[in-house]
């Protein structure tokens, strides 16, 4: 991937230069008034390319958090650098984060394949008044007391996947095993697609494609990885375009609820001026398609390396210490609206903000040896003062923070419990590779896909 990201990075710098050129005296006769103020240390490295290489090979050899200590240690808690193609700042700590999260003049910003793919109108990229109504419709699907009635189903996925996948066998890989998981019941749950149905095969083959070029180059040529992403996603599309337009007809007919599915929830939305739909259906096929990308990696993460942990210390179930020292998100960008300051710095309109979730979870001033597992840390009760003292706000950010949090925090918590119940409670395993590490690419994968022995518990 590293060799076609820098082809794809020369192609841009090509057309990129004489634009650079042109620009360059115009830029010197007028400059903004960021331009005037004092930028963060550091360098933009090489055009186009910058430090792209060499954050994503930190990245995959599982060095990501020292390569970002590394550039804090050296520049401080603010700097700057150029990352896919674009002037950074990278920002560090607990206030920087909160920063992040809450400024109204930073808006996220997502890489260009994840915006060609999911669309420029996702909830990923809306801001402002679009972005709470959209993100209010979903959160109504994901409220405590909707979830619980779901438990049931979520179960019964999981019964049917340690059946079929765990039960009967002396070893297997845990990583796509949980992805197949999670995918299914997010199928169920949101699309109301059961076991056996076409259309939920077709959508998990079509799923695979659209995550392969997910974050790859956004070069759309033939026989790319992104290329299948978008015809893939293209598909997918449409095939949530048909359920949307069955579960309308469904609910028009009484043959559906609002409580059905996510579709079935989002159709029946109104808003509080006149009872129009609150969401258009394009806008539910949108609010779709990311929910199912962000609901399948993060829970399926979680548990594979809930699963990792287990096999060396089987009495031990802690989710949020797996999140704090292996969180799904390694960062995230923003972009920035118009010229803001951060401690003393200026961040020009237009650049990119990189926040890092590991900088505050490994920073033993905030969490008490970080390097060790100690699941106590987050027990109000523990008899330890260093382990049960409170992180300050917007230090542990495994969901991120501020208006745009994780909404699906209360659905990975139900599922990854009930299907860590059913491991636990069934199985012993140990790991089958005596290399316990893992790369990012950018979601952390344990290296083979976690391979497991496994054997049945037996019941005293």
């Amino acid at each position: 991937m590293e060799f076609s990201l820098v082809v794809a990075l020369i192609a841009v710098a090509t057309s990129c230069v004489f634009v650079h050129f042109l620009a360059r005296g115009a830029t010197k006769k007028r400059r903004s008034p960021a331009a005037k103020k004092k930028l963060p240390p550091g360098s933009l490295g090489l055009p186009v390319i910058g430090q792209s290489l060499g954050l994503l090979r930190a990245m995959r050899s599982n060095s990501g958090e020292r390569w970002v200590r590394r550039r804090i240690d050296r520049y401080g808690a603010v700097s700057k650098l150029s990352l896919f193609g674009k002037p950074t700042v990278l920002v560090a700590g607990a206030a920087a984060n909160r920063f992040v999260f809450f400024s109204g003049a930073l808006a996220m910003q997502q890489p260009r394949s994840v915006q060609r793919i999911l669309g420029d109108k996702s909830i990923l990229d809306l801001v402002g008044a679009d972005h709470r109504r959209v993100r209010g419709a979903l959160s109504e699907f994901l409220r405590p007391e909707m979830l619980r009635m779901y438990v049931g189903r979520i179960d019964g996925e999981a019964r049917r996947h340690v059946a079929g996948c765990w039960s009967g066998r002396a070893a297997v890989t845990v990583m796509p095993l949980m992805k197949r998981l999670t995918f299914d019941i997010i199928a169920s749950l949101l699309f109301g697609l059961g076991p056996g149905a076409a259309a939920r095969d077709a959508l998990a083959g079509d799923f695979e494609r659209v995550m392969g070029g997910m974050w790859a180059v956004p070069v759309d040529l033939p026989f790319t990885a992104f290329r299948r992403s978008l015809r893939a996603a293209a598909r997918a599309r449409r095939l949530l375009a048909g359920i949307t337009r069955e579960r309308k007809a469904a609910l028009e007919r009484g043959a559906a609820t609002r409580s059905s599915d996510l579709i079935a929830c989002l159709l029946s939305l109104t808003d509080d001026r006149g009872g129009a739909p609150l969401l258009s259906e394009e806008e539910i096929v949108d609010t779709a398609m990311v929910a199912l990308v962000a609901g399948h990696d993060t829970s399926s993460i979680l548990m594979t390396f809930m699963v990792r942990h287990l096999a060396n210390d089987p009495d031990t179930l802690a989710a949020m210490e797996t999140l704090r020292m292996v969180p799904p998100i390694f960062g995230n960008f923003r972009r920035a609206l118009e010229d803001i300051e951060l401690d003393g710095y200026v961040i020009p309109k237009g650049w990119q903000v990189f926040w890092v979730a590991s900088v505050t979870h490994m920073d033993a001033a905030i969490f008490h040896d970080p390097d060790k597992f100690l699941p106590s840390r987050f027990d109000s009760q523990s008899s330890s003062p260093a382990t049960a003292k409170a992180a300050p706000p917007c230090s542990y950010v495994a969901f991120g923070g501020g208006p745009r949090i994780c909404p699906g925090i209360e659905f990975a918590r139900i599922e990854t419990l009930v299907m860590m119940h059913h491991l636990v409670r069934n199985f012993r395993w140990k790991l089958s590779c005596k290399e316990d590490t893992f790369a990012r690419d950018p979601m952390p994968t344990p290296l083979h896909g976690l391979p497991i022995e496994i054997e049945l518990r037996i019941s005293p």
